[in-house]
């Protein structure tokens, strides 16, 4: 199944993405939650009840819907350095870089969560903008001390996230936060997509185009940690929550590290694609006025 939060008319509605057509299954079942987060907390009993609700859902072409990020999370946690190709083009590019031995976590901020067709602002601070095509994991139980083994069952589904990155603010510090949290600079969707449907999330292949360039093209198959390690390890220190968001790194390609660098600019348009997930693709724009705080 593929769970959309989608705009009509302009309220907010869950969904499920059926072929071109988004189902409202919302308009079927009132018992069915009207966010994500209230979807995915009601577990296995609201899986069910949209099932149940796809085959008389109201049913709007997706072209004349808005498809919103498919789920504003409580957290939005992000690994780096994460492939194996990446640590080699880094270490190619910095023979002193030293790979660390446990899993490098950092923080994106949720208001950096922005839908899978929506502008990314280049921020008026820096000229270092940067895409990071990643597979990204949602949440489905609120779980701690998860191990590897039982990861899967905890797991809502899979998504598609452009860790957009302001590199000068990235490496100003350590956490790599401030760099990391501009606004916009975490495009997510198109739909949560159930692990029935992606099969093993290490096995896919993941695409970065900019302006129909190709960028980026790896697979998920070279993580150094996978997606059920990326659970047991963060599950050790704190409670995941139902729609919390993880992003599980990327592979070779960033503009940064090209020689010479390709940064994104004002009109750039990126395409991230992945496997039996989807694509999101969004257009760079110049952060706007209307983004400054009013005095």
């Amino acid at each position: 199944m593929r769970l959309i939060t989608f705009s009509k008319d302009g309220v907010n509605r869950i969904g499920v993405l059926d072929g071109g057509e988004a189902c409202d299954v919302t308009a079927v079942d009132p018992d069915i939650p009207r966010s994500m987060i209230d979807f995915l907390e009601a577990g296995e009993r609201g899986f069910e009840a949209a099932r149940a609700a796809i085959a008389t859902a109201p049913r709007f072409d997706v072209a004349t819907v808005e498809l919103r990020a498919p789920v504003a999370p409580r957290k939005l946690l992000a690994l780096g350095i994460n492939y194996r190709e990446h640590i080699a083009e880094m270490q190619a590019l910095m023979p002193a870089f030293v790979f660390p031995d446990t899993q490098v976590w950092f923080n994106k901020q949720v208001t950096s969560v922005t839908g899978p067709f929506d502008p990314i602002h280049k921020p008026k601070v820096s000229d270092l903008l940067d895409y990071e095509g990643e597979l990204a994991i949602v949440i489905g139980k609120r779980c701690r001390h998860v191990s590897e083994a039982e990861a899967a069952s905890v797991i809502a589904g899979y998504t598609i996230c452009n860790d957009v990155s302001v590199r000068d603010w990235q490496m100003a510090t350590p956490t790599q936060t401030m760099g990391k949290s501009f606004d916009t600079h975490a495009p997510l969707g198109p739909a949560i997509v159930t692990s029935d449907e992606v099969g093993d999330p290490q096995d896919l292949r993941v695409r970065v185009w900019v302006n129909g360039e190709a960028r980026q093209d790896f697979s998920t198959s070279d993580m150094v940690f996978s997606c059920f390690k990326q659970i047991e390890h963060l599950s050790k220190a704190f409670t995941l929550e139902p729609g919390d968001v993880i992003t599980t790194g990327t592979s070779v390609g960033n503009g940064v590290l090209r020689v010479p660098p390709v940064l994104l600019k004002a009109g750039d348009l990126v395409r991230v694609e992945i496997d039996r997930i989807g694509a999101i693709e969004n257009r760079v724009v110049d952060e706007p006025e209307t983004a400054l705080f009013q005095r």
